[in-house]
Formats: structure tokens, C-alpha cells, sequence
């Protein structure tokens, strides 16, 4: 049974908190500050026998129509248009509020069925805040802590109540045909939303002129030219000695988490500016990562002299990041759309590198063509014997190679072995992990 199930209430009554209680993990961050979540997120819920899409949304409030917070309602209308139920908070403890009120009157407007919740109703402090809820008029009110988890078991029962009905299941998703998990980072108002929202086709996340606008990973399910791709919009990252606030740490924590487990990643690198040094950092990550890398440059629109902005941006990447040889730049423009059907192409491209696997025969006629042209050194009068290579796996691309006193052999050799499998396996814009290991050949 699929059906989608959205969490409202104004700032700080607790929503993210009971969406992280429902998906069963710490998706959403959550602050005592109010107003830390702004996109909507939605992720997979289970409660009992019940699985349903939830969806966490900004907390509603009156404001001005050009404000952010109007844009960030925007985003909770949309969750609202979308979900099948809505699950209304109100905080136990403050009681009724005027805006609680207004945006009662809203959700009962919208036609949706609605389950009003006291949240933070453990002990007796939230009584009268819960008595307050049933002058709502949506119903009897359910009393919940979703920080400790009480009065869960009545939520189901609310939900199974009036849950669509439907004779129909979605066939589990293959796991070995899932969606490729593809993560957008960068520095803070590089664009990374508005060039997602291009993607899409609509207006799905929150942008704006205001840099750090994201602060959760939202991820967004797609699919380009049929092949299923979940997008990942992430928090701009700053450089470490500038963050000092704890949500922004938050933020950047999850942002992290998410090119961690992403497969592929799109580095936004803002066309405008200089090439920062924290663009390098944010890249080196990725590639530290062992991620699957493709460099977008946004907001190409605004370049006049365009052949000598990208030079300056090559050799920058050739000079900075030589770990990380060929990378694919993409110069687009998410506001406008220019250059984007080359993104998807040069991701998807990156990624098949990503997996590439080479036959142990091809590599070791390769390790004997490489250590004739260029010998390794002999410390001592002993020259480093390479004796045997093989490729361990993918995701990156990892090799092994066994010689006879892998502690003596310098750095500058690995990386010569690993510019030449670049080279010989065309395996630009990826990263290559190299180990060396002491022992026989096997086959001898």
C-alpha cells in the first residue's frame, strides 16, 4: 500500500523530529532553534504493518510575500497538494497560538484529512495544551511525545483509519538495478539548487539569492532518458575555521554524509569567481571519497570572455588537483538551462569509469610494458622487483601490486603506474587507488 503522508505545524512544535521517529534514522536535522528545516523532505516510513511515504516540511507562518519564509511556505503548500494525509503539530506545552489557528483553518480549506497532534505531551504539562486542540475543529486531538516516542500505537491506528485503500503493491525495487545516487556539492550560492530544480523540470526546492539557503540533504527521485537517478542537494560547505554555529556544523555534517554515500558526484564550482581554494578542498574531498566526480560550472550566463575562463579553469585543475587527472567540466547555467544536456552524459560517463574492471591478463602485459619503459629504483643496488598486478574491485577502480620491498618504492612511482593505467585503460576523471603489497606471484 503506497500513500504519502505529510507533517505540519508552525516552527518548532517538533515536526522533524516525528518524521526522523517514522523513517527510523536521524534524516532531518533537528535544533531547538526554530525554522531549521526549509526544504521538504521526504523519506520511507514504517509504522506497524503501515509503509507510506512522509514528507517533513518548514513550519508554516505569516509573513511577507517576497520573504524567504514565504517561499519556504511555498514549499509546505506544495507538500500539502501532494500528500494523501496530513498530520497537524501543535506544541502541547505553548497551547493554541494564533498561528496555529490560521493554518488549522488552511489545512481544513485544502480538503485533506487531517489528524491534529499535541506533540510534547509526556507528563502532565501538555494536558491543557492537548484540551486547547480539540477547538481546532479536526477532530480529537492524539496526544504524542515524538522525542520519546508515546502514543505511537494511536497514531497507527489514526493513520490505518483513513488510509487510501488499494489492492495494487509496488514491486520491490531490484537492488542491483537501483537508482544511481547522485550528489550535488559545492561552496555556499554556487547554484546547486536551481541547477537541480532545472533538472527536474519545476520549482522542487527552495532557492533564492541568500547564500546557505539548504540545510538538510534533500534527495529527489528522477529519471533521465530512463534510467533512474535520485538526486541529492546538499549544504554549501564552508571552509572549517569560518563555521562556527552549531546548525551550520549540523548542516555540513550532513552534506558530508551524503557524498559519502553517494556514487556519483557533481562538484559546483560558481564560473564568476576565482577558482577558490575551497573549491580544491571540496573536490580533493570527493575524490578522497572515492567518489565518481564530474565538475559543473555554473552560472556560465554571466561570462563574457568565456575561452579564457575556461583555460584558466583547466589549468587550475591541472596544476592544483593532479590526483585527479581529466576530470569532466561541464561550463552550464541552471538558471537558464544553457549546457545542461551535456551534464547527465558526462555524469553517467564518469560513473561507467567508476566501475570499469580490467582483466588481471591485461594488466600484467601493461605492468611489463610500464617497468620496461621506466624501471623502478634500486635502493641499495637492489632494484624493486614488480612482480604481480591484479584490480581487487571497482567503486573506485583499486589495484594491487605485489613487489619485493613495496616500503622502498617511492610515492613518485606509484603515481607514474597510476598515470599510466589512466592512460593505457582510459580512465580519466576518476579516482584510482593503488596499494602495494609484499609477496609472490601466484601463478609461478
Amino acid at each position: 500500500m503506497t500513500f504519502t503522508v505529510a507533517i505540519i505545524g508552525r516552527p518548532n512544535v517538533g515536526k522533524s523530529t516525528l518524521f526522523n521517529r517514522l523513517v527510523g534514522k536521524r534524516l532531518a536535522l533537528v535544533d531547538d532553534q526554530p525554522g531549521v528545516t526549509r526544504d521538504r523532505r521526504s523519506g520511507e516510513a514504517h509504522l506497524g504493518d503501515l509503509s507510506f511515504t512522509v514528507i517533513d516540511t518548514a513550519g508554516l507562518d505569516e509573513v511577507a510575500a517576497e520573504s524567504l519564509e514565504a517561499r519556504m511556505q511555498a514549499q509546505t503548500e506544495a507538500a500539502i497538494a501532494e500528500a494523501d494525509i496530513c498530520l497537524f503539530l501543535i506544541d502541547a506545552r505553548a497551547g493554541i497560538t494564533p498561528h496555529d489557528l490560521h493554518f488549522a483553518d488552511l489545512l481544513r480549506r485544502s480538503g485533506k484529512p487531517v489528524i491534529p497532534i499535541a506533540n510534547k505531551s509526556e507528563g502532565t504539562a501538555g494536558d491543557a495544551g492537548l484540551y486547547d486542540a480539540f477547538s481546532l475543529g479536526l477532530g480529537d486531538p492524539l496526544a504524542l511525545s515524538a522525542e520519546h516516542g508515546l502514543g505511537t500505537s494511536d497514531l497507527y491506528e489514526a493513520i490505518s483509519a483513513i488510509a487510501p485503500t488499494s489492492d495494487t503493491f509496488d514491486d520491490a525495487e531490484d537492488a542491483s538495478h537501483g537508482p544511481l545516487r547522485l550528489a550535488l556539492t559545492g561552496r555556499p550560492n554556487t547554484g546547486k539548487s536551481t541547477l537541480i530544480n532545472r533538472l527536474l523540470g519545476h520549482q522542487r526546492l527552495l532557492t533564492g539569492p541568500e547564500a546557505g539557503i539548504t540545510r538538510d540533504s534533500i534527495s529527489v527521485e528522477w529519471e533521465w532518458q530512463g534510467r533512474p537517478v535520485r538526486l541529492f542537494d546538499t549544504a554549501g560547505l564552508r571552509r572549517k575555521a569560518r563555521i562556527e554555529e552549531k546548525l551550520e556544523k549540523l548542516s555540513v555534517a550532513d552534506a558530508l554524509r551524503a557524498i559519502k554515500f553517494a556514487e556519483a558526484v557533481v562538484a559546483v564550482v560558481d564560473a564568476t569567481q576565482p577558482f577558490d581554494k575551497q573549491d580544491l578542498h571540496i573536490i580533493d574531498l570527493v575524490g578522497r571519497e572515492g567518489r565518481a566526480i564530474v565538475i559543473a560550472l555554473n552560472k556560465w550566463d554571466e561570462i563574457t570572455n568565456r575561452k579564457a575562463t575556461l583555460a584558466k579553469f583547466d589549468e587550475g585543475i591541472e596544476r592544483f588537483l593532479p590526483q585527479l587527472a581529466g576530470l569532466a567540466v561541464v561550463p552550464l547555467s541552471g538558471l537558464t538551462g544553457e549546457g545542461l544536456d551535456q551534464l547527465m552524459p558526462a555524469v553517467f560517463n564518469a560513473y561507467e569509469t567508476w566501475q570499469k574492471r580490467i582483466s588481471t591478463a591485461k594488466l600484467n602485459r601493461w605492468l611489463i610494458e610500464a617497468v620496461d619503459k621506466h624501471p623502478p629504483p634500486a635502493p641499495g643496488g637492489r632494484r624493486i622487483r614488480l612482480r604481480y598486478m591484479t584490480q581487487v574491485k571497482g567503486r573506485p577502480p583499486t589495484f594491487v601490486v605485489f613487489c619485493s620491498t613495496p616500503e622502498d618504492l617511492p610515492d613518485s612511482y606509484s603515481r607514474y603506474l597510476i598515470n599510466g593505467l589512466r592512460e593505457a585503460f582510459d580512465m580519466w576523471g576518476v579516482p584510482i587507488r593503488l596499494h602495494l603489497r609484499k609477496g609472490e606471484n601466484p601463478y609461478v
